[in-house]
């Protein structure tokens, strides 16, 4: 009998080992890929009239459920609210498999098992905050103990507030056990000997907490979405620890697997990095951060022959938070070279690193100089605490925190500070500002009860302590300051550098590219005209200018509000151009227009003049690429329209309408001119010689083969068409 017990066991032994006796199958109890409900009954409006086909209309994108439809209770929105219950299922395996994902509301947005009508089993989403994830992640309960008896599911929703909605997908009856990731804190010690420490992010991954430590003392800390192992990067974030080199660091997770903090490593390279600037959704001329997130550009100065660029930035994350300055330096304002970060959230300042402005201190009014290399100060809104103040002596690299932050408490954000110089009318804030031949200027959003939404200006003398001087109502966010000549003195109206330095207004500009002129005495802004004027249009917002740029320049650049799904990175910044200020028949208006060395990109070149228009045949010219800069100007004659289409994407002036696109834009003596700059997802329409700049999504993207020049209606005339293909500044 012993012996028959040890044979058969044997043999069980062998047959498992060679995959003879293997686990049933699994039971796929419903996949939502039917476009109805069927027997599944239905409550209230939440769940739609059948499986959801993905995202739906105002929800942040779904992803991480099977096949082309899940269960989405976003229908009407989160207000709405129902149940979907299913019919009879048995319990026939070990294990019910789902995913799951929405709102962390238990018992309003969950899946219940319900057996003899009571909750045995329940699950929610795992949303609670603004800008988590809308991913499904899998989900199991072990069904062991109602093996072979009936139960039902049931889908709630019954939420109406924020995360107010549930996401279900593909649930399975199955005997393996499921492989749900172990969570738990997890730290490391280590010397630093390589430049970077990489980071696996999986993009809608549950967030966590991971902090660096050098010598005991906090230099990183940041919410992040680790990969829980190799397979699931989607790509590879990092800090540059470089400068810590032989230091004593420690990495720690609040939260994750064994397998995830392996991934956290050091490198010389970043994974991924061969790849960088070649992304099919990459912009090819307009400068984007390696990986991770940006908005607003900040701190934006010239020095020592350099243009400094710092922006907003997520470096860990494809989505906004963990707000830190990146940092990038051009020598041309064509070609830019990406710098570690500047300036840190929660380790030097005491929350988030908001946006704000830089400027050179060539006076040495804070007394920051050190040797001969003037001090770069930036100016920015810590979260936490209020306006603050570092400054760098060594060209913008570096920063040092001042130890007197906040320099001003007030409600708002965005600082931008500027230096005035006196005329002989001006009245010096006192007699330091007397001997200085001058005053700092800060111009920052504020909110109050008296003014609301407005542009606050205080004035300085050391850049540490600032009094309030006045308020202009009316504006919000990134406010800015500056002043600018009128009338470019050029023969052909086209903006020269310097302009008339004997007539100028001042400019106040904000987020929302809206602003007024007028006049600035040092202390107030006294607008000329009622309302505000406008001429960007689009995806365009948050703009600042370079301070102290040579010849008295004034360049702008925006953040383009355009996402780049399935990319290590996330938006993009508008190309550098030029402000002027010129009399119109409107009167005193500001003109932007793509800096001239755009031109050092310039490959081939094609030209056509003097064609005329016929409606429905187009003029076409023979191209090769996807980046150009495209200069046409039309007569309109009896046109109602004329424009041009690059690759399907149609740049159009509405002749009765007097609109191009959507900005309204009146024709110079019975013509039209466009400047065109074309990217891989950005076009950028200057209408005008710069009346109007419109920044818009490229909606066919790819290759061009040919540009076409088109009119509806009679007599309009193509006065000239020059297009040039451009290289890419990411060229090597």
């Amino acid at each position: 009998m012993i012996e028959t017990t040890k044979s058969f066991c044997f043999l069980i032994g062998c047959l498992a080992l060679s995959g003879i006796l293997h686990a049933a199958d699994d039971i796929v109890v419903t996949d939502f890929e039917q476009e109805g409900y069927g027997e599944w009954a239905v409550t209230g409006e939440a769940f739609g009239p059948g499986p959801a086909t993905g995202t739906l209309p105002g929800q942040m994108h779904v992803g991480g459920y099977k096949g082309k439809r899940l269960i989405n209770s976003f229908f009407k929105g989160d207000k709405s609210t129902g149940t979907l219950t299913s019919p009879p299922i048995v319990i026939e395996r070990d294990y019910l498999h789902f995913l799951i994902g929405g709102g962390a509301h238990a018992g309003k947005t969950c899946i219940n098992l319900l057996h003899n009508g009571e909750v045995v089993r329940t699950a929610t989403g795992s949303a609670d905050n603004p800008g988590d994830s809308e991913n499904l992640n899998p989900h199991a309960w072990n069904v062991e103990d109602l093996k072979g008896k009936t139960a039902s599911l049931q889908i709630v929703d019954q939420a109406t507030g924020g995360w107010g909605h549930i996401n279900i997908d593909h649930i399975v009856l199955s005997d393996q056990k499921p492989r749900i990731p172990d969570y738990r804190p997890q730290e490391r010690t280590f010397t630093v000997n390589k430049k970077f420490l990489v980071i696996p992010i999986k993009n809608g991954a549950k967030g966590t907490l991971l902090t660096l430590d050098v010598e005991g003392v906090p230099v990183r800390h940041y919410g992040v979405e680790l990969a829980t192992n190799p397979d699931a990067v989607d790509w590879y974030a990092f800090f540059t620890i470089e400068s810590y080199k032989g230091s004593s660091a420690k990495v720690k997770a609040a939260r994750s697997t064994e397998e995830a903090f392996a991934l956290i490593r050091q490198a010389d390279e970043v994974p991924g990095a061969e790849k960088w600037y070649t992304e099919s959704l990459r912009p090819q001329f307009h400068f984007s951060q390696a990986v991770g997130w940006n908005n607003d550009p900040n701190g934006m100065v010239y020095l020592d022959g350099e243009w400094h660029l710092y922006f907003q930035h997520n470096p860990v994350g494809w989505k906004w938070g963990n707000m830190t300055w990146g940092h990038a330096v051009s020598r041309d304002l064509v070609h830019w070279e990406q710098l570690p970060n500047a300036l840190f959230p929660k380790t030097m300042a005491v929350r988030d690193c908001f946006s704000g402005g830089a400027t050179v201190d060539p006076r040495n009014t804070a007394g920051w100089k050190k040797g001969e290399q003037d001090v770069l100060v930036a100016f920015l809104t810590d979260t936490g605490a209020g306006e603050s103040v570092a400054y760098s002596t060594d060209r913008g690299r570096t920063f040092t925190w001042y130890e007197g932050n906040p320099v001003v408490r007030h409600s708002g954000r965005d600082p931008k500070v500027i230096w005035y110089t006196y005329d002989r009318q001006d009245k010096p804030i006192n007699e330091e500002a007397r001997k200085l031949g001058g005053h700092w200027v800060m111009v920052v959003f504020d909110q109050n009860k008296k003014d609301g939404r407005n542009a606050a200006f205080y004035t300085s003398t050391n850049l540490k302590e600032w009094e309030e001087q006045s308020h202009l109502p009316g504006y919000y966010e990134c406010t800015e300051l500056f002043e600018l000549p009128v009338d470019p003195s050029s023969s052909d109206g086209s903006a020269v550098t310097g302009g008339n330095r004997n007539k100028t207004r001042w400019v106040v500009f904000a987020a929302d590219a809206r602003y007024a002129i007028g006049d600035f005495d040092g202390r107030t802004f006294t607008p000329e005209h009622k309302d505000k004027h406008q001429m960007h249009w689009g995806k365009y917002y948050a703009s600042q200018t370079f301070d102290n740029a040579p010849d008295g320049r004034r360049i702008q650049m925006g953040w383009i509000r355009i996402a780049s799904p399935g990319m290590p990175f996330n938006q993009t910044f508008s190309f550098p151009h030029e402000l002027t200020l010129r009399t119109t028949t409107e009167g005193i208006r500001m003109f932007a227009k793509p800096v001239t060395e755009i031109e050092k990109l310039h490959r081939k070149k094609h030209t056509l003049e003097g064609t005329a228009l016929k409606s429905g045949s187009p003029t076409r010219v023979k191209v090769s690429g996807e980046l150009f800069d495209i200069r046409a100007t039309f007569a309109l004659g009896e046109a109602q329209q004329v424009g041009l289409d690059i690759g399907g994407n149609r740049i159009i002036y509405d002749v009765p309408a007097s609109r191009l696109g959507e900005a309204p834009m009146k024709p110079d003596a019975g013509k039209v001119q466009v400047q065109v700059l074309v990217d891989r997802t950005t076009i950028e329409t200057c209408g005008n010689d710069g009346r109007v700049f419109i920044t818009s999504e490229r909606r066919q993207k790819g290759e061009v083969d040919f540009i076409e020049a088109f009119a509806q209606g009679d007599g309009a005339k193509l006065l000239g068409l020059e297009i040039s293909e451009l290289e890419s500044i990411w060229n090597k």
